[in-house]
């Protein structure tokens, strides 16, 4: 005798103790809101979709009513069925993208995911991850350099075939992460879990690390290294080796030779690259022009003192190439420190990324495509390889193919705001209110809390204005806009930010073509470009001042109809 689908009891899922899942060849990390499949395709969701998605798997096939999911998932809140709607639809667009689920909806009753899920497998052999580890110098600003050790010893346990180790977005994740060992280790379906911290103070560094068991949270290991800072990459040679050898594994001798090469052997030279990356992948995309020029005068200083230090060339050429898109700068626009990035190590993912947003630029759309292809193949794991890959996507309306990336982005870092709002104008392009909203709930927290160490940051600025018209707060974003117009009035990426906002949310096309009208009278074609593809400027497409106005830019620009075909 067969027995009736019956409703499931509810549990109020908490995102940060469940454990992975896996269903079919997707794996679902429910405190990492990701879901990857076997193929390479990944996505991040919102927390609220995560947690209807884990409620659902959770039930085995069992039918969750309406009233489970806001007991499980909204903790009882009571919220309008549209609510619901909009997270079972986000559900539904997932399974059609990876294929793994079906959702079914049951009239009157509730729904049901048509799929089976297990907890994740544990791996064949060890497994690790690397907690970030703790800045202990007087100076705070001096978390740079272990965040650099952090990064430097998962890339090179990363060389050693016997041993999985999660990314550095995993890692960076966790940083302010708490609670036991075994349970962190269970949630991320690890065997080891690795914790240092670094002091630097006097020309020495003191490095210290522990590796636990990640079933009993014993430590199976501990070592503190105590050298001159011109020693550094001798101790992280020696640290790399000591944990291996702790793991009881062997290291074969081409892994020993990966691990022993680095970028640079001037330590100098190291100090100056890690300062400058940490100040790109904190703030320098933002295309504030004393950012991206600090950026490249240290790597300038790096190149100096070591003219083969690939990463360096890499990050002068990110920083050029963002003065190109954002402020129309420099001559040379970063290709040549692109083509000797290349040239020193073609196997680096970051400046085949670079090249692709250059080549996006300058309108050679299938090269572009190809570096693009390069790039993840090389790291998928790196934020600028997937901003790059989020912002080509964007610039040709793959805004589907745009958001997981651009979600990878802003994920990794705490302030990426500018990928945030491509993020919202896709997920607004789409037609996805939740998504939408929730991307601008997140650029906005990011831009203030930029704000809050730059007062007057006008990118910063016209990424809260973007923000502030999604969410339907028009009168705080119409007070940014007067002070950013008071701070600098020829600012063209805030102006052209808020033009977007006043375009595609709050419908004041007047202003917005205002806004925009000195931008395109000095841009350079790459902003035209831009434009032909934005879907927050769709409203004022045919507007006759606007068309005007692009066309006049073309022809300043001697531009083919081609260029701007979509703007006009």
């Amino acid at each position: 005798m067969s027995i009736p689908d019956a409703t499931v009891e509810p549990r109020r899922i908490q995102l940060a103790s469940e454990p992975p899942l896996v269903v079919g060849d997707l794996r679902i990390v429910p405190m990492l809101r990701r879901i990857a499949h076997a193929d390479g395709r990944e996505e991040l969701v919102e927390p609220r979709v995560m947690q209807v998605l884990v409620a659902l798997l959770k039930a085995d096939g069992g039918v969750v009513s309406r009233d489970d999911l806001l007991e499980s998932c909204w903790n009882g809140t009571i919220v309008g069925e549209d609510a619901i709607e909009r997270v079972v639809g986000r559900i539904r667009r997932l399974a059609e993208r990876f294929e793994g689920f079906r959702l079914e909806t049951v009239t009157k009753v509730g729904y049901r995911l048509l799929s089976r899920a297990a907890p994740a497998a544990a791996a064949a052999g060890p497994s690790i991850v690397v907690l970030p580890f703790l800045n202990m110098s007087d100076d705070p600003q001096q978390t740079y350099f272990s965040d650099g050790m952090t990064e430097d010893v998962i890339t090179d346990l990363s060389k050693v075939s016997a041993l999985s180790v999660l990314a550095r977005t995993t890692s960076f994740s966790l940083r302010d992460s708490s609670g036991a060992v075994p349970e962190l280790a269970q949630r991320l379906g690890v065997s080891h879990v690795l914790e240092g911290s670094v002091r630097k103070a006097g020309g020495r560094v003191r490095v210290t690390a522990q590796l636990i068991d990640g079933a009993t949270g014993a430590h199976l290991w501990a070592e503190r290294y105590d050298r001159a800072v011109s020693d550094i990459f001798t101790l992280q040679d020696e640290l790399s080796c000591a944990i291996v050898e702790a793991l009881r594994l062997h290291l074969l001798p081409e892994e020993r030779h990966a691990i022993e090469q680095r970028g640079t052997h001037h330590p100098v030279a190291y100090e100056l690259y890690l300062l400058a990356r940490r100040y790109y992948m904190n703030a320098g995309d933002f295309g504030e022009l004393r950012q991206l020029e600090a950026i490249e005068r240290l790597c300038r200083r790096a190149v100096t003192l070591d003219p083969d230090y690939a990463q360096a060339w890499s990050l002068i050429a990110a920083a050029q190439t963002a003065l190109l898109c954002h402020l129309n700068l420099p001559a040379d626009s970063g290709l040549e420190a692109i083509e000797h990035a290349l040239a020193l190590d073609p196997d680096q993912a970051e400046p085949h990324a670079i090249k692709a947003r250059f080549l996006l630029v300058d309108g050679q759309t299938e090269a572009a495509r190809r570096e693009v292809d390069i790039a993840l193949r090389l790291d998928r794991e790196s934020p600028l390889v997937r901003s790059a890959a989020g912002r080509f996507f964007y610039v040709q309306r793959e805004f589907a193919a745009a958001i997981p990336h651009l979600e990878f982005a802003t994920a990794a870092s705490d302030i990426w705001a500018a990928e945030g709002g491509l993020l919202l104008s896709s997920y607004c392009a789409l037609g996805d209110a939740a998504g939408m909203r929730a991307a601008a709930q997140r650029v906005l927290t990011r831009a203030e809390r930029w704000l809050e160490r730059d007062y007057v940051s006008l990118s910063a600025i016209g990424c809260a204005v973007g923000a502030l018209t999604v969410l339907g707060k028009v009168d705080r974003a119409r007070a940014l806009i007067e002070r950013g117009l008071l701070i600098d009035p020829d600012n063209s990426r805030m102006r052209y930010n808020f033009a977007c906002g006043l375009s595609a949310c709050v419908g004041d096309y007047e202003m917005a073509i205002d806004l925009l009208e000195p931008v395109l009278a000095n841009c350079a074609a790459g902003l035209i470009r831009h434009i032909a593809s934005d879907p927050d400027l769709d409203p004022i497409r045919e507007h006759p001042r606007f068309m005007a106005m692009v066309s006049a830019a073309t022809t300043r620009l001697s531009l083919s109809p081609d260029d701007a075909e979509q703007s006009s």
